[in-house]
């Protein structure tokens, strides 16, 4: 059974740091493209990062970049998002998603999801 979950997430304060971790079971992890979104209530899923099968240049909008950084270890078939100076705005779900093809910002072409893990940035 193909299957995505999602951990790590929880309550920080504004500065702080959290790692999440997708951990996949059912298939090999390696082989697809990762990537991390995020939905705030009321608001629309939003790409946060991604990283290909080759593991070249993870992209990052521009909300996030210099502050979260996508790490994929394939012997754990996990990749994981590490989150430093998080801020009030970063409160969201966070989802990881993966496609068999190269990285994209639209979620929508993503294959398989996890189930989310909600991140509270909030003094």
């Amino acid at each position: 059974q193909v299957q995505l979950v999602e951990s790590g997430g929880g309550l920080v304060q504004p500065g702080g740091s959290l790692r999440l971790s997708c951990a996949a079971s059912g298939f090999t992890l390696a082989s697809y493209a990762v990537g991390w979104f995020r939905q705030a209530p009321g608001k629309e899923r939003e790409g946060v990062s991604c990283i290909s099968s080759s593991i070249t240049n993870p992209s990052y909008p521009d909300s996030v970049k210099g502050r979260f950084t996508i790490i994929r270890d394939n012997a754990k078939n996990t990749v994981y998002l590490q989150m430093n100076s998080l801020k009030p705005e970063d409160t969201a779900v966070y989802y990881c998603a993966t496609r068999p093809y190269g990285c994209t910002s639209v979620a929508g072409l993503y294959r398989y999801w996890g189930q989310g893990t909600q991140v509270t940035v909030s003094s």
